[in-house]
């Protein structure tokens, strides 16, 4: 049996790093292709309704490919896990090609959402193929899907502690003591292929293992900044959803996806001709932020908080297939980048802005997802940063608890994803 979860997590890693590696060179050739280059780069040379016209029709045809196959449909990790544990969810390797294609030009036509959901999925529906072929016991298919989806994550994010900890805290945690050398076999393995083509997020201004207080003064400031933050963000998105989930569908029941991509797609294009800082998955914006690339004004960078939370939100109702991981980072950097500009101009305290972009991706991440290991892991990961690791971890404890005295985020969760299934 041994030999066999060996066997079957280097053949899970292996295929979920080509995989991923695959879907993450295409959606950069559909960007290129739709864009006629680097989109950051040609926005200020494209007329204004190209902007409509690529994301509207980009969302219609993933729209029809839901429409005939409902697999094709964004699941999370965790709904994939218990499917599968049910026979409720199959998907072939033509519907995982057509996945692939389809959540590529969601992310290259500007949509703000992740690639990190569909990677995940990518490497657990691989673990499942793998898991059926070295006829595995039933019983233990979880834990091949969560070797899936960790792989899937470490290569996306070329990153595999971190592949390895959401895998955990999203459907391994019980398994951990007798599992978790598979989970990071895989990863691994998968990481290493990544690696050699994608790049993961770095950050150039790391001071190893020496704490500088003033990031853990600051953060005292940060606690209650990130926390009306988050209020804002569930507050506007629940405004947002409740526009789409009951005016819209009350008007058009019987074709409310096709209007859902329609208005998603003007959305995005309205946004895109704004600033193209508010739309894509985000992970450029994080990276730029994160060391200090450009320097924005505070009315931009808080203009582009709310034009992300709106694009995100819209993007999900429109059926754009990918995750929120990365778009809930980069909303996250901007929030932090913009409150360390405002603790230098109004506070005695001076402070370096990439390093709150860094503490703000990772902790808006952790709160919105109920991911707090899996934030602490990447500010780690990606930083080796003690000036951002500490700030991060005693921010995303407490900026959970005084989320959660007015929001019940596991809650919101459940009832978005059972929104999610009866569409």
């Amino acid at each position: 049996m041994i030999g066999k979860f060996v066997l079957a997590s280097v053949l899970t890693g292996s295929v979920t790093g080509i995989f991923i590696v695959g879907y993450a060179l295409l959606t950069k050739f559909l960007k290129l292709v739709l864009f006629l280059d680097h989109p950051i780069e040609s926005m200020y040379k494209l007329p204004t309704w190209y902007f409509f016209i690529v994301p509207t029709l980009s969302i219609l045809v993933v729209n029809f490919f839901i429409f005939n196959n409902k697999n094709l449909r964004e699941y999370g990790v965790r709904e994939i896990a218990e499917a599968i544990e049910a026979n409720k969810f199959t998907l072939s390797m033509k519907d995982l090609l057509l996945k692939i294609f389809a959540s590529s030009l969601s992310l290259a036509s500007g949509f703000a959402v992740g690639n990190e959901g569909p990677s995940a999925a990518i490497g657990a529906v691989i673990a499942q193929k793998i898991h059926n072929l070295i006829k595995l016991p039933k019983k233990l298919l979880k834990i091949s899907l969560s070797i899936g989806a960790s792989s899937g994550i470490a290569a996306v994010f070329v990153s595999p502690v971190t592949g390895i900890m959401f895998a955990i805290e999203n459907i391994a945690y019980e398994f951990v003591k007798n599992y978790a050398g598979y989970l990071i076999l895989g990863s691994v393995i998968s990481f290493s292929i990544a690696w050699n083509f994608l790049e993961s997020l770095i950050f150039t201004y790391s001071a190893g293992k020496f704490i500088e207080y003033r990031y853990v003064y600051a953060t005292l400031l940060f606690i209650p900044f990130m926390t009306f933050f988050i209020y804002f963000y569930l507050t506007l998105k629940d405004i947002v959803l409740k526009f789409f989930s009951v005016k819209i569908t009350e008007r058009f029941e019987s074709f409310r996806n096709f209007v859902f991509a329609i208005i998603g797609g003007s959305v995005i294009g309205t946004i895109m001709s704004i600033s193209p800082y508010a739309v894509f998955s985000g992970h450029e914006v994080v990276s730029i932020l994160m060391n200090d690339k450009l320097h924005l004004p505070l009315v931009f960078i808080f203009s582009v908080v709310v034009l992300r939370i709106i694009a995100t939100t819209v993007s999900i109702y429109a059926n754009a297939i990918g995750g929120i991981f990365i778009a809930l980072m980069s909303i996250g950097a901007f929030i932090g980048y913009g409150f360390a500009e405002i603790v230098n101009l109004f506070f005695f305290l001076e402070v370096e802005p990439f390093y709150f972009a860094a503490i703000g991706a990772a902790v808006f991440m952790g709160v919105n997802m109920r991911l707090p290991l899996t934030a602490m892991v990447l500010a780690l990961e990606i930083t080796y940063d003690y000036n951002v690791i500490v700030p991060t971890g005693i921010s995303v404890v407490l900026v959970t608890y005084l989320a959660s005295l007015k929001f019940n985020l596991k809650k919101l969760t459940i009832l978005r994803l059972r929104k999610a299934k009866r569409r």
